[in-house]
């Protein structure tokens, strides 16, 4: 509370009276941006230092400023200091907590900065920090999922198209399909943060500030690779929050499909996996279910960050320059968006660590489906039969198996010598054999369990890179 008892606020003195409670209550933001509290003190004390270089701040009152700061961040942390219904905002309660420690002294931290690029810096550095936990979870599912692949790598599979049996595939190689698109996920939050590195403080309102301040001895020790160059730009800009809920929405998406599959495998119909009891719920009526939450949750959770990035994009269409109230929508959905990742990927990182691979119900399956068709129209092409007329010819072996209610694995050479001549050639039967298949696809990117084994090789080295740059090192 300021003087007086009246609420404190960084605001208000050309108005005679306080603000409706209508409005207090619209404009109140610290009960979700208190979270902010950490970077805004990691900022002030940087703040304070700048202050002093300009010869605004004596020896004296710096020290005593940055000793203020850290007894109010341990009192932060202990629970000891607190936001206040009064407290308008994270900003509005850290300058009520320096001035009870300073008293007039606490308000010259305020000189050359304003709310509006100390909130655009806070954000930055919250999300800059949250980021590389956000990578060390994605770092987690990737390595799970690896380690599954490799034990995998030659397990046959059925490969789906249109959700029908299409090709066999090495199951390994299958589960490596999610680890790519999830490691260009870290790489774009890596690439976010190239953007991301840059400072608004010392932008003041908008203008700059006439004090001898220097935003990029700021910058520097927050971390940041440079200053904002154009200061309404660093207030007015979200362009690096909006761009984060466009990587975290991808994220949602790779999850979801993750988690249909393996809703998919769980099923009686595919029984492709057995999930850990630890990772999966039962029935308050049925008592034979074992239900695939997590993956379903992960599925689900896809639509609430999509939901952020729109909500953010709808609100920042059409602003003017530079600040506007409307930027107090900017952090709900960031921190969503990062509470739900957060929540999100350790389940499903246990899921896949912990699943069973059921291997003889996928090798059964690999080849149902007449699903190494393809490769016997391949082994005519290779002896010189045109791919259309080789298509024409496995086609209508296809049919004669199903009017003959056969498969292609109970085929002789005097079957296939009734459906076209182009089958009367040495290793037609041999083909319709699933592991030679696997083998056979062994070009660059294929499914061979040799490329399926040099994917992780190479997958290991770019996985590794990501956790050493999620931790810091």
């Amino acid at each position: 509370m300021a003087e007086g008892g009246k609420p404190m606020r960084l605001w208000g003195g050309r108005f005679e009276g306080g603000p409706a409670d209508a409005l207090t209550r619209l404009s109140v933001s610290v009960q979700f941006d208190w979270r902010l509290a950490p970077y805004d003190l990691l900022a002030s004390r940087a703040h304070a230092r700048v202050l002093h270089r300009a010869g605004l701040l004596s020896e004296a009152e710096l020290e005593r400023m940055l000793a203020a700061l850290d007894d109010l961040e341990e009192a932060c942390k202990s629970g000891g200091f607190r936001p206040t219904v009064a407290d308008e905002d994270v900003h509005t309660a850290l300058e009520r907590g320096l001035l009870e420690r300073l008293g007039s002294l606490g308000g010259k931290l305020r000189a050359g900065r304003s709310r509006n690029d100390q909130v655009a810096t806070d954000l930055r550095l919250y999300l800059r920090d949250h980021v590389r936990l956000i990578a060390s979870r994605l770092v987690e599912l990737e390595t799970a999922l690896m380690s599954q692949a490799e034990e995998h790598a030659a397990t046959a599979a059925p490969g789906m198209t249109h959700l029908q049996h299409a090709q066999p595939v090495s199951f390994g190689h299958q589960l490596l399909a999610h680890v790519h698109p999830i490691a260009r996920d870290v790489d774009r939050l890596r690439d976010w943060d190239r953007r991301a590195a840059v400072s608004p403080l010392g932008a003041g309102a908008l203008a700059g500030s006439s004090l001898p301040l220097d935003p990029q001895a700021v910058a520097e020790e927050l971390g940041f690779d440079s200053a904002a160059p154009n200061s309404m730009d660093a207030v007015a800009d979200r362009d690096f929050a909006a761009e984060f809920l466009f990587c975290a929405a991808l994220v949602g998406v790779h999850l979801s499909r993750l988690g249909e599959e393996i809703v998919l495998w769980a099923s009686q119909e595919f029984h492709w996996i057995e999930m850990d009891d630890a990772y999966s719920t039962g029935s308050s009526i049925m008592p034979q279910k074992k239900n695939p939450d997590v993956a379903e949750l992960a599925r689900g959770k896809a639509g609430r960050l999509i939901g952020n990035l729109v909500s953010l994009l709808t609100t920042l269409k059409g602003l003017p320059l530079t600040y506007n109230r409307d930027l107090q929508e900017d952090k709900e959905p960031v921190f969503d968006a990062v509470d739900t990742l957060l929540l999100v990927l350790p389940a499903v990182s246990g899921l896949v660590s912990t699943m069973r691979v059921n291997t003889a119900r996928l090798e059964s399956s690999a080849p149902d489906g007449f699903a190494l068709a393809t490769d016997l129209a391949e082994l005519l092409v290779r002896k010189g039969v045109a791919f259309r007329e080789a298509h024409e010819a496995v086609g209508h072996l296809v049919v004669w198996c199903q009017v003959n209610d056969t498969t292609f694995e109970k085929l002789t050479e005097e079957d296939l010598a009734k459906i076209s001549p182009h089958f009367v050639a040495p290793g037609a039967l041999d083909v319709l054999n699933v592991q030679g298949a696997l083998a056979s696809r062994k070009a660059y990117g294929g499914t061979a369990p040799d490329r399926v084994r040099d994917q992780l090789a190479t997958l290991r080295e770019i996985v590794d890179g990501q956790a050493a740059w999620a931790s810091g090192s």
